[in-house]
């Protein structure tokens, strides 16, 4: 399924962006890069390559739990993203593996005058392993301009959850939604046997109004985002029409859709609006713990930061 959510229609509306949907993007400099490899080693997942260089690293690893699951968290020295930034990231979960990856703290998006800053991210997940993807909320703020392209490859038997949050940054006149625009892309891939085939293109624009920052329609009046993408082979018909139920009992407005199965793999995406980035984290945890307790045996995240 080829598509595009514009958030100035509500987070249910789903439109055919086709195969060549996305962005001609232009060379620049990188700021930070981060590699890392995660596979199975005496019954724990662990690091089996590790590199960075520039303003992106992780910390050392942590065991939430007794699963095995290891936990990352990538650190941004620099504290933000500024004009021109591009930060590279490339994570590769083993067979059997199992990563659960987040930040140390909010991304931040500044002024970015001339050009906008990018994050491209490649995720490759291969046979029975499982990601976990649960970054701090991003914050765009004034006249800032943000695009983030994932390029995700996974086996018909892996695990991915991903959990985002986007919120309008300060202002000093008060004023919401003083940024120029969010992009973010995920283009997600199946593994098969003739090949890999493209299970989901997902563009999230998030675009104000030049000259009514309240404009119709846009975000239907509230002023944060959460979002949910899983893929896994036991995603069905019947986990949506749940999220959904369980999303209603969060002040947010949702919508869920399903993508179409590939090689017995399909994927989910949850989209929810809402004035709180406390609530969306809420009832994305919600979600999330559902799929943590029901899959694998864990609790919900209690996610702290080292």
């Amino acid at each position: 399924m080829n598509t595009t959510t514009h958030v100035g229609f509500g987070p249910d509306v789903l439109v055919n962006a086709g195969p060549h949907a996305g962005l001609a993007i232009a060379d620049r400099p990188v700021r930070g890069r981060l590699e890392l490899g995660v596979s199975v080693r005496g019954g724990r997942s662990v690091a089996s390559r590790q590199f960075h260089e520039g303003a992106l690293r992780v910390l050392r690893p942590h065991y939430l739990d007794e699963s095995g699951q290891v936990c990352y968290v990538m650190v941004n020295p620099g504290g933000a993203y500024l004009g021109a930034d591009l930060f590279v990231i490339d994570v590769e979960v083993e067979a059997g593996a199992d990563l659960l990856l987040t930040t140390q703290s909010a991304t931040k998006i500044y002024r970015t005058p001339g050009s906008f800053a990018e994050q491209r991210m490649r995720i490759k997940l291969g046979e029975g392993s499982r990601l976990e993807l649960v970054p701090d909320q991003l914050i765009a703020y004034r006249e800032a301009s943000y695009r983030q392209n994932s390029h995700i490859s996974l086996h018909p038997t892996s695990s991915l959850v991903m959990a985002e949050v986007v919120t309008p940054g300060w202002s000093p006149d008060g004023a919401s939604f003083k940024f120029e625009e969010v992009r973010l892309r995920n283009e997600i891939w199946i593994d098969t046997q003739n090949g890999e085939k493209l299970l989901a293109l997902d563009n999230l624009l998030i675009r104000p109004p030049v000259n009514d920052v309240t404009g119709m329609g846009f975000m239907e009046g509230f002023s944060h985002l959460g979002s949910l993408v899983v893929v896994d082979p036991r995603v069905d018909q019947g986990l949506a029409d749940e999220m959904d139920r369980l999303a209603k009992d969060f002040d947010a407005y949702t919508g869920v859709s399903l993508t179409a199965t590939i090689a017995g793999s399909a994927g989910l995406v949850l989209r929810s609006l809402s004035n709180s980035t406390e609530e969306l984290n809420n009832l994305l945890g919600a979600c999330t713990g559902v799929l943590r307790e029901r899959w694998h045996g864990q609790a919900p995240l209690n996610l702290r930061k080292y």
